[in-house]
């Protein structure tokens, strides 16, 4: 990992606010796919079962891992800011979450990792990561029948593979970049079974009524 990676990850975690203490249902833990809080599928997608390994890349502050641990599941996140994985460990650090500070390619060809029944990315790791490099790493670590999910924004019309991502620190500092990389519903599913997924599932998310109309991307493949 990059020292302006680190420090851009670090930036970010200062500026996003912290989940609720509960939601709307009084629920201490959920699952959110999307920007909007409590808007779209759960984690139903991963099928996740008491036992389950699960991998989250880019786990952030652990909000959804945090939940998955709470429904039985051997929850491990890797993410490339120590100011977010902190940020998981005071406040979720009595689930027994498994959290590591590394590059998510480097971390799933790293030797003694064991496989996973689901790995998934919420506007994480998926996304700023070379799918070239990631998506074969992730498939080399899935048992078989596994699954993989994704979310992210849709691509700007015109705007696809990679881009530049922005992180704003100060109105004298330069922002922060970082690579992302953007496709189309139709570029995910020739990428994953290029690379040995099946069962690819792609689906657009609208945005809820009455906000600005930026909706979410969820991809969803079987190993």
């Amino acid at each position: 990992m990059s020292i302006v990676e680190t420090l851009a990850w670090d930036t970010y975690a200062r500026q996003r606010p912290e989940r609720r203490p509960v939601n709307a249902a009084g629920e201490a833990t959920w699952f959110n796919w999307t920007q909007y809080p409590e808007h779209g599928p759960g984690a139903e997608v991963l099928g996740v079962r008491p036992g389950h390994r699960v991998l989250d890349l880019g786990c952030g502050k652990g909000g959804n891992l945090a939940h998955l641990a709470t429904l039985g599941a051997r929850a491990v996140g890797v993410d490339v800011s120590p100011a977010q994985l902190q940020r998981a460990r005071e406040r979720w650090g009595l689930l027994g979450l498994s959290l590591h500070r590394q590059d998510a390619v480097d971390f799933l060809t790293s030797g003694g990792v064991e496989d996973f029944d689901s790995v998934f990315s919420v506007f994480g790791a998926v996304w700023f990561t070379d799918p070239a490099r990631l998506l074969p790493a992730i498939r080399g670590r899935l048992r078989v029948g596994g699954v993989l999910a994704f979310s992210q924004r849709p691509p700007v019309e015109g705007c696809y593979g990679c881009q530049a991502s922005y992180i704003n620190r100060g109105e004298e500092e330069d922002p922060l970049v970082v690579k992302r990389w953007d496709y189309e519903p139709e570029a995910w599913h020739g990428l994953l079974t290029d690379f040995g997924f099946r069962d690819v599932r792609t689906r657009l998310i609208p945005a809820p009524p009455g906000r600005r109309k930026i909706g979410t991307l969820l991809v969803r493949a079987v190993a």
